[in-house]
């Protein structure tokens, strides 16, 4: 399926994010350097003719989201509905952990992704379940929309919006402070 065009962002960087913890369904509030990067985004958004008036506005309901969300749609005059369906991956027992706090109680195996680390976290959301949360959402995108999400579940929205499957959830580029579009069945990262 083709779908209207889509604009998708991640939060800004947050304090967590700048000290490598897992945040899922936890928050931590932005730094100077994401309240930036949210700004960066909004301006960005305006240089490509995103309007109030041509496009909807979603964002996770959770803070960082949220923030990067006002930030970033004040230039435009918009402001963005709230979606359940687009909150972070749950983490489960490694919410608020670090990677060298994971890798000591947990440890992998030394060659795994970070995408099979994300699958093993303990009483984490399944995969699938993040799969059928995005899958419900596209279904309600019904003309040009920008989504403000977290980097795991931007990650599963653009590849199944993409009309991809879980196991090409590496194929497409990750980053903090961009804007990945998909229109026409294309995908592509915005920059300034």
């Amino acid at each position: 399926m083709i779908y209207p065009e889509i604009l998708v962002l991640r939060h800004g960087e947050t304090e967590w994010n700048r000290e490598g913890r897992f945040q899922g369904g936890f928050d931590s509030p932005l730094t100077e350097n994401g309240r930036a990067q949210a700004v960066a985004m909004g301006e960005l958004l305006r240089s490509c003719g995103v309007s109030a008036e041509t496009h909807d506005f979603w964002t996770s309901p959770q803070g960082r989201a949220k923030e990067t969300a006002r930030l970033a749609l004040a230039p435009i005059g918009a402001t963005a509905r709230h979606e359940p369906l687009l909150s972070e991956i749950g983490m489960g027992e490694w919410c608020g952990l670090s990677r060298a706090e994971i890798a000591e109680k947990w440890p992998g195996p030394a060659d795994e992704t970070y995408i099979e680390m994300y699958a093993r976290a303990p009483g984490g959301e399944p995969f699938d379940r993040l799969w059928e949360r995005v899958g419900a959402l596209l279904q309600q995108v019904k003309r040009p929309t920008v989504i403000v999400t977290h980097g795991f579940t931007s990650r599963f929205l653009r590849t199944r919006a993409m009309g991809l499957g879980l196991d090409d959830l590496d194929r497409l580029p990750g980053g903090q402070g961009v804007i990945f579009r998909i229109r026409n069945g294309e995908h592509e990262k915005l920059t300034e």
